[in-house]
């Protein structure tokens, strides 16, 4: 019922988002987590799409969850919950925001109302209006949580114009208020030499933070608004991890990536798309 990050890379079973990441995993600094696959999805949507997961989903879940803890030495372990639709993150679309996915998710019972809030969005109306009513199987990624110091998306192509240059923005805390538009970000352009040739300082009046067993957002303090939030080094870092994945992946790439106590760790890949 669960197919850890490394164990397969099928996209028909993973999903594009946890696919990407699974083929990924041994290379690159991934958090470590499981998939729920998408026959899992299409059981429970031929019982009749229950309210609670079946018992022995539930034991499956949780003996993974606590793998996870273990592993980790954190109990309870703070998780990501993300979708991953079959077509999600491809070469013609993303999907982007139109599946749930939930940040700081903490225990069991947490985690069991989660998986069932991204079966459940694969029926929201929005998703049903950009899919136009074609339904796809979809699967569940867990991750262990990245507590981020700052979050970036990087494009190894400039999104606009498809130079070879890469754009970077950049905020403080989790990626949410970027992914979500929320937040105006930092934005660094690197050109193929490795060369800074801008950095824009945005105004990043709010961030998100961790907060209970959830996120929310919070002002940010206002000696932290005009600083740069990625270093020079620190840009050069996130550079030539976007053009690796570029030239490992064959295609330009879309990369959401944070730094936690310094250290950089890949949290999505997909192609850049229109």
């Amino acid at each position: 019922m669960v197919v850890w990050l490394g164990q397969s890379d099928n996209l028909a079973t993973l999903g594009g988002k946890s696919a990407q990441l699974s083929r990924l995993f041994m290379r690159y600094p991934i958090p470590s987590g499981f998939c729920l696959p998408t026959d899992v999805f299409e059981e429970w949507v031929a019982q009749g799409s229950p309210g609670q997961l079946p018992a022995p989903w539930q034991a499956a879940v949780a003996d993974a969850y606590q793998q996870l803890s273990d592993a980790v030495q954190l109990d309870p372990l703070p998780v990501a919950v993300r979708s991953s639709a079959v077509d999600e993150d491809g070469q013609r679309a993303s999907f982007a925001g139109q599946y749930e996915s939930f940040l700081n998710i903490c225990g069991v019972e947490a985690l069991f109302t989660a998986i069932l809030s991204c079966w459940h969005s694969a029926f929201a109306e929005r998703v049903q209006r950009y899919r136009r009513g074609v339904q796809t199987p979809l699967a569940v990624l867990v991750q262990q949580l990245v507590p981020a110091d700052m979050a970036m998306v990087a494009f190894s192509r400039h999104p606009l114009t498809r130079s070879p240059e890469v754009v970077i923005n950049a905020v403080w805390g989790l990626g949410q208020g970027l992914v979500d538009g929320s937040v105006t970000p930092d934005t660094y352009v690197v050109s193929p030499d490795q060369t800074l040739v801008q950095r824009t300082i945005g105004a990043k009046e709010t961030m998100v933070v961790r907060f209970a067993a959830g996120i929310k957002q919070v002002p940010t303090p206002r000696s932290m608004r005009g600083l740069a939030v990625l270093s020079e080094a620190q840009i050069q870092e996130v550079a030539q991890l976007a053009r690796r994945l570029e030239g490992e992946m064959g295609w330009p790439v879309d990369v959401e990536a944070a730094y936690w106590q310094n250290r950089l760790y890949l949290l999505q890949c997909r192609p850049i798309t229109a």
